[in-house]
């Protein structure tokens, strides 16, 4: 089970772009998250026309570490450590450690 997961909401710890919130799109590898709206870079993009592509400059989200993302707990608002629990059914979930609620998806 991993700390973090496509799809939550997480806010940025350290950087350029600290105290800012996103949600992840993806992980790619080395334990690196794509983040929504962070870690913007403008990028010089040749035309590609057998792809539609048209060229230009284009902002677009890079990797940003995820010892820099901390977990949004939406009862506090603020960024959050993540800890596990194994529930009476066996199932191991993922919780909050400030609260200890679980989190959700």
């Amino acid at each position: 089970m991993e700390r973090l997961v496509k799809g939550d909401q997480v806010v940025v710890l350290t950087g350029k772009d600290r105290g800012k919130q996103g949600e992840i799109l993806r992980r790619v590898e080395g334990g690196k998250f794509i983040v929504q709206g962070i870690n913007l870079a403008k990028k010089h993009m040749k035309p590609n026309p057998a792809l539609g592509r048209t060229g230009g400059i284009v902002q677009k989200e890079m990797p940003i570490d995820g010892s820099n993302l901390a977990l949004l707990n939406p009862a506090t608002g603020k960024g959050d450590k993540v800890g596990y629990k194994v529930l009476d059914d066996g199932r191991k979930v993922r919780v909050f450690k400030s609260n200890g609620e679980v989190v959700s998806a």
